[in-house]
């Protein structure tokens, strides 16, 4: 993922103007972050340090999703479906 790439998912998913760490944010750069992982890895089906690090990757994007869900379930629900997440 590069800069402009980074830019691009913070300009989508901020909830203001200033914003560039929100859960919101965080979740859908990990998102990204994990689909290119995962075509890495669909690839190159040995590197098993690429998928130990895409698992530490999904474990961080579960904890902020429990997280966001417990302190605001409409945001939760909002950001899943822009993502396509199947929870």
């Amino acid at each position: 993922m590069d800069k402009s790439d980074r830019t691009a998912v913070i300009e989508k998913y901020r909830t203001h103007e200033n914003d560039n760490g929100s859960s919101e944010v965080q979740i859908a750069l990990l998102t990204s972050r994990i689909s290119e992982l995962t075509e890495h890895l669909r690839e190159h089906k040995h590197d098993h340090s690429t998928r130990r690090g895409l698992l530490k990757l999904v474990g961080q994007r579960r904890r902020l999703l429990n997280y966001l869900n417990s302190e605001d379930v409409n945001r939760y629900r909002t950001l899943v479906s822009k993502l396509g997440l199947r929870r």
